[in-house]
């Protein structure tokens, strides 16, 4: 079934059917809001509360339109929402001086310390370039969909990617070469 008639089914009442929306779109949500708050807790709770927001505003929804996009902007606005409540926990920045990464006794390990220098990296972008590149790589999204759902015009999403990209690779330039060494 569509997700437009799965939205039209849920706006009736229909509850099995929103609750596929959601198993559809959950780890997107998650990986979205991750990116925005950096913390798996704070992610599935921003998560839970665009899925509660867009069952409430159903009816907003216009159906000749993605369904996901839409979806996933509330998600994102919630996370920012959160972001915003819970800046009172904010930690110190890691200072750039210490190593980027130390040798590991193995892969998964390495792999552990790749993606959390990965989510430091992330972490450092701006809001909006962070999460340009998490809808665009991770997600599968167009440079189209993206600015639909970051409500910017398509060059502006192309290059909130393309400096995100840059910043990231700056970043994470002691991991080049990494996979081909782990195997």
């Amino acid at each position: 079934m569509q997700d437009a008639e799965l939205a039209a089914l849920a706006q009736a009442g229909d509850r099995e059917a929103f609750g596929e929306l959601v198993s559809r779109y959950a780890g997107q949500a998650r990986r979205v809001a991750r990116a925005i708050l950096h913390s798996a807790d704070d992610a599935d709770d921003a998560a839970q509360d665009g899925f509660l927001a867009a069952l409430r505003h159903l009816g907003r929804y216009d159906p000749a339109r993605p369904f996901g996009p839409w979806l996933i902007r509330i998600v994102a606005n919630a996370a920012s929402d959160r972001r915003r409540r819970l800046k009172v926990r904010r930690t110190e920045a890691i200072p750039p001086s210490l190593p980027a990464r130390e040798p590991a006794p193995d892969t998964d390990t390495d792999r552990r310390s790749f993606r959390e220098a990965l989510l430091q990296a992330l972490a450092t972008l701006p809001e909006r370039q962070r999460i340009a590149v998490v809808l665009f790589d991770v997600e599968g999204y167009s440079h189209r969909e993206v600015a639909a759902i970051l409500k910017v015009p398509e060059g502006t999403a192309r290059s909130d990617v393309f400096h995100a990209r840059r910043a990231l690779r700056t970043q994470l330039a002691a991991w080049e070469g990494w996979k081909e060494e782990t195997g």
